[in-house]
């Protein structure tokens, strides 16, 4: 009894299988200990990480019950980083950085149960922002400002992903649109 109560080595497990020894019922008592030493090995954190068939790496982050978790990284093939970011049960949450194969930024943005929403900034070659919007359910929903040279040139208004409307000048804008609007 005290060579499977060291090998298993966990406190919790060690005190069970202390009362285990003075109990009359032994073979129960074994089940609970092997039992709850099973549900805490299924509840642990595991980092893992996957390759390419060439060695290079793929993925890397942690797994719960088999769920990607916290925070993954992901490759393109040539080994720069083409994604990172946060996991909940398995799908994207928080915020999350896109690359493109060179490691210049593509775009970054809010994940919510697996779907884009609030603000998202999307960069041109230069890694200047080309654009931002508000997104909803992965979709444009809400205002898109439109920038060149760093200059804001334009803005439009999408609603379940279609153009309603598009300001070429501020003063249009603000004359049919409340500035408050962009906050959200």
């Amino acid at each position: 009894m005290l060579i499977l109560n060291r090998s298993l080595g966990q406190s919790q497990t060690d005190k069970l299988l202390l009362i285990c020894i003075s109990a009359k019922h032994l073979t129960l008592c074994l089940t609970i200990v092997l039992f709850s030493a099973s549900l805490s090995a299924q509840t642990k954190k595991i980092y893992q990480k996957a390759y390419f068939s060439n060695g290079t790496l793929k993925a890397e982050g942690w797994l719960k019950n088999n769920k990607k978790t916290a925070y993954w990284k992901f490759y393109f093939q040539n080994g720069v980083v083409e994604k990172e970011g946060h996991y909940l049960k398995n799908k994207p949450s928080g915020y999350w950085y896109f690359y493109n194969k060179n490691g210049s930024k593509n775009s970054e943005g809010h994940f919510k149960d697996g779907e884009k929403t609030n603000w998202w900034l999307f960069y041109d070659d230069m890694e200047k922002i080309d654009h931002k919007c508000q997104l909803k359910r992965s979709q444009k929903n809400g205002y898109c400002l439109m920038y060149k040279n760093e200059k804001l040139v334009s803005a439009s208004k999408f609603k379940a992903g279609k153009k309603i409307k598009e300001w070429t000048d501020l003063k249009a804008f603000k004359k049919e649109n409340d500035l408050r609007d962009l906050l959200n």
